[in-house]
Parts: C-alpha cells; sequence; structure tokens
C-alpha cells in the first residue's frame, strides 16, 4: 500500500474538521475524495501533505486558534504523522493547492525551474518538456510572468510545478474550482495522460464529481468530515445518491 490514513481526527478548537476518516492508496491508483464546501476535503489534503502541521505550529506561536490533530498516516508502510512538509515532498508527496502560490513577478519557465530545486537540471528540463506537451497553451507563455496569466493558465502553471518536483503521490486539491467548462476539459485530459505516461499516483479532492468519476479507481465521499461512502468509479457513478447530490439531477 503506498498510503493509508487512518482514524484520522482534525479539530479547529471545538470544531471537528475531520471525523475518524481513514482511506487507502495504492500504487499506480487515481483516488478522488468528493464532497461540498466545508466537507474537509482540503483538511485531509494538508493533513496528507503534513501542511496542517505547519498550520498548527503558526497558530500556536500567534496564541491563536488550537489545531489537534489525531490519526496515523503511513506511507510505504512508514509512519510519517509527524514529518514536516518539506520532509514529505523529499518522499515524493506533493501536494498542489486551491490558489496554490506562483511567484508572480518571475516568468512561466522561472517558476518552473524554482520549483525544481530539489531535482537535477537534466531531470527539470525532461519535465518541463513533458508538462509543455501537457498544455501546449503554457509553452506559448512561456517567457510572460506569471502574475498576468489568467486563473485557468495558472492552474496550468501549479500543476506543472508539482510536477516538476517529481512525485510519487501528487494531491491535486479542487483543481477544477472556478474554471470553465472548456478548461475543465484540458485539465481532465492533462490527468489522463499524466497517468497514462509516468508512474504518478494521484489523490484529488473535488466537489465537481462528474468529469472525475469516469478515470478514478476510487472514491471516498466525505460529508461533515466523515467518510460516508466508498466505491469504484462506475459504482460512485451509478449510485442515485451521488448522481442527485454531486451531478446535480
Amino acid at each position: 500500500m503506498l498510503l493509508e490514513a487512518k482514524n484520522l481526527m482534525v479539530f479547529y478548537e471545538n470544531a471537528l474538521a475531520l471525523n475518524d476518516f481513514s482511506m487507502e492508496i495504492r500504487s499506480g491508483e487515481i483516488v478522488a475524495v468528493i464532497g461540498s464546501n466545508s466537507a474537509g476535503k482540503t483538511t485531509l489534503m494538508n493533513t496528507i501533505s503534513g501542511l496542517i502541521l505547519d498550520l498548527q505550529l503558526k497558530e500556536k506561536r500567534k496564541g491563536g486558534e488550537r489545531i489537534t490533530l489525531l490519526g496515523d498516516i503511513l506511507y510505504n508502510d512508514r509512519p510519517i504523522t509527524t514529518l514536516s512538509p518539506d520532509q514529505r515532498v523529499k518522499k515524493g508527496i506533493v501536494l498542489c493547492r486551491e490558489r496554490h502560490p506562483i511567484f508572480p513577478e518571475s516568468d512561466v519557465l522561472e517558476n518552473l525551474h524554482i520549483a525544481g530545486y530539489l531535482r537535477t537540471r537534466s531531470e527539470v528540463e525532461e519535465t518541463i518538456r513533458f508538462a509543455f506537451s501537457l498544455f501546449p497553451n503554457l509553452a506559448g507563455m512561456k517567457n510572460q510572468k506569471a502574475g498576468f496569466l489568467s486563473g485557468g493558465e495558472q492552474q496550468m502553471l501549479t500543476i506543472s510545478m508539482a510536477l516538476v518536483v517529481r512525485p510519487t503521490l501528487l494531491l491535486l486539491d479542487e483543481p477544477l474550482l472556478g474554471l470553465s467548462p472548456a478548461m475543465q476539459t484540458k485539465l481532465i485530459s492533462a490527468i489522463r495522460k499524466i497517468r497514462e505516461e509516468t508512474r504518478v499516483t494521484m489523490l484529488i479532492s473535488e466537489q465537481f464529481a462528474r468529469p472525475l468519476l469516469p478515470m478514478i479507481d476510487r472514491g471516498y465521499v466525505i460529508e461533515n468530515g466523515m467518510l460516508t461512502l466508498s466505491g469504484s468509479g462506475e459504482e460512485l457513478m451509478n449510485n442515485p445518491e451521488i448522481v442527485s447530490a454531486y451531478f446535480g439531477v
């Protein structure tokens, strides 16, 4: 098993964001976590990536919101629950966040090279070529400042930056949010191509279930921080509760 999350619980003060949530991800899979706004998806991604530990430390230093984390995370059968985000990145766990930070004053190529600081020059160049094959529009903007890109183009850039790190497990937090249908189609096509041409395992959190379900191996439905349903993409597509809640019909 590549990753196991066991009985995760996350409290923000007295508010319960994750409630006894468990999941598994096998190597090579595309797994989706589906849920509405405030269901706990981003908290789950932050917990797996280790970003929750940084948030916990920052809040403690400024005397702010108390964040409590319980449960276990295993990666390649080894515990990583206490590892920092940068330690997890070095192990291959890379998070591409919703509204992921970019370097707006740097151009697209500079952003990609900055993201590849852990990799050799040849590895970075190889991955940039692959990213530009995924997103030809981005290749045409390689010398443009990232801050002038549209929302969809910035999403392409952030996914490309994550790929340059050479992840083993790529975490995509709501990659389709706020994008036009045409841009969503391009991103879904890119995700398919990433799977076909690399060995990257992907965990995708999203509230727009319709475009994801045909291509995922398994999905987990989360509501109020709790796992309410799981199954293959086909099983979830044929579930009337999922169709009603997430397909708008």
